[in-house]
């Protein structure tokens, strides 16, 4: 849809953590398509980081999004620590509270275009609350607040913290909260305050944002609307997945040596193997799981990097890169591939050689997943990850865990997930009747979810309907 809409403008305020960047990223692209402007404002690095990172779309489509590319102050970037008991990535706290910074830019862009349009849309990561709080002052204004994460996390989150006794309404036995993983362990303790801080502020929004599909977790955005029946000028969109569904690979010389790899190889044979951009393991587990990928005696693709740090162009040099056993390359390449930069995570998804992604249960793995149809094998390491992967095992089911159940798994997170885990679990997924069950369910559910951002289909639908509230 291309109807050219100046009387409305969006301008997306992301939080500068590389997980929610491309999330915010991906929606701009999709409200670009229904010809409404899009302002996107943050740090210049976190900003080049971002649209560098981007995956799945052409990256012309980069030209039709407003970049306001802001200075932060300067702050203090503590190299990332591979070994802290709560591996919650807490080097990026001094960037968050620098990020705070961000209010008056972004307070000045706001005035500037409420002149120009006749409403201005602000869509917010929820822990920028404080960035964009001045939207108030802004008399043709109003906010969504974008949460990061499943509708199922948000929801378990936002249910545990109501007493018992005050909670409105009962669950159904099919809601499936029982055995969740509790919050111990997901996050510092200055996170918390931090996240605190921010939906203290709340209660000046329009509406709550999802990037997911109600096909995965939609009864958990009805809960939400139902926790919400006091105010009922909130409005609750699913709009996921945000990312495109159907990928363009490219070809040639630009195309990455391992999709070239995956090219030659039997369809659903490969593993896919990576933490995401906030995790780093230890020296101890890499071993294990290298042996474990050794042993297995399927195909894998491993992206073995560390994670992020708070300018991943000045401070990549400072970080200890990942080391393998000796002589490890040479010992699996016939039948794997190390990956140790940036990898095309979406692009690797899509691909039909890929029968199986090991992941922390980021919600952007999470959703590229599901909406490729490939299983997980969950290993949650932090934030909302326990949760995500409790959602992926236990209610969809498109995914195992390693080791022990996963509510047993998250308890002993502290421990190293040995090398014999690994193999298992591996081999359950990729050679076993539990693992085509799996598979099944996942590619079934892939389906559904990639049929839902069809026309006509319910996150379509959802899409017209947002877009239809914004310009009413």
């Amino acid at each position: 849809m291309n109807n050219q809409n100046p009387q409305v403008v969006v301008v997306m305020v992301p939080l500068p953590i590389q997980g929610h960047l491309n999330q915010l990223l991906h929606l701009s692209h999709l409200i670009t398509s229904y010809g409404i402007p899009v302002h996107y404002a943050g740090s210049s690095i976190h900003n080049h980081q971002a649209k560098l990172r981007l995956n799945g779309w052409d990256t012309q489509n980069l030209t039709k999004i407003n970049f306001h590319d802001f200075e932060l102050p300067p702050y203090d970037s503590p190299p990332p620590n591979a070994d802290l008991l709560v591996p919650f990535p807490q080097h990026f706290q001094p960037l968050l509270e620098a990020s705070m910074h961000l209010r008056q830019p972004v307070s000045n862009l706001l005035q500037q275009l409420s002149v120009k349009y006749n409403r201005v849309v602000v869509i917010h990561d929820i822990l920028m609350a404080y960035v964009v709080q001045d939207i108030k002052l802004i008399s043709n204004g109003e906010t969504y607040n974008f949460i990061p994460t499943s509708a199922f996390t948000f929801f378990a989150d936002a249910w545990s913290s109501i007493p018992e006794k005050d909670r409105p309404f009962q669950l159904d036995s099919n809601d499936i909260l029982e055995g969740i993983p509790a919050i111990d362990g997901c996050h510092t303790q200055a996170m918390t305050e931090f996240a605190l801080n921010q939906v203290k502020l709340l209660g000046f929004e329009s509406g709550w944002i999802y990037n997911t599909s109600r096909v995965i977790d939609g009864r958990y955005v009805q809960l939400l609307e139902r926790l919400s029946l006091t105010t009922p000028h909130i409005k609750y969109f699913a709009l996921g997945p945000f990312h495109p569904v159907v990928i363009k690979s490219e070809s040639g010389e630009n195309k990455h040596h391992c999709l070239k790899w995956l090219d030659v190889q039997e369809k659903g044979s490969v593993i896919y193997v990576s933490f995401g951009s906030t995790t780093s393991l230890t020296d101890d587990q890499i071993e294990e799981l290298a042996n474990g990928l050794e042993r297995c005696g399927e195909k894998f693709i491993w992206v073995l990097r560390k994670e992020d740090s708070n300018n991943v162009f000045v401070d990549a040099d400072k970080k200890k890169k990942p080391q393998l056993p000796e002589g490890y390359d040479e010992r699996v390449k016939d039948r794997g591939i190390v990956v140790k930069d940036w990898a095309p995570q979406l692009e690797i998804l899509a691909h039909p050689s890929v029968g199986g992604f090991m992941s922390h249960c980021g919600w952007n793995s999470c959703m590229e997943s599901i909406s490729m149809g490939v299983p997980i094998l969950a290993w949650p390491m932090h934030s909302d990850q326990p949760k995500n992967a409790f959602l992926v095992s236990n209610v969809i089911r498109t995914g195992t865990s390693p080791g022990p159940p996963l509510v047993r798994d998250w308890e002993h997170r502290g421990e190293i997930v040995k090398s014999s885990t690994i193999e298992n679990v591996v081999k359950i997924l990729m050679a076993s009747q539990e693992g085509k069950k799996i598979k099944n369910r996942a590619a079934k559910l892939g389906d559904d979810v990639r049929r839902s951002v069809a026309e006509g289909g319910v996150s379509g639908l959802e899409r017209d309907a947002f877009i239809a509230h914004i310009s009413r």
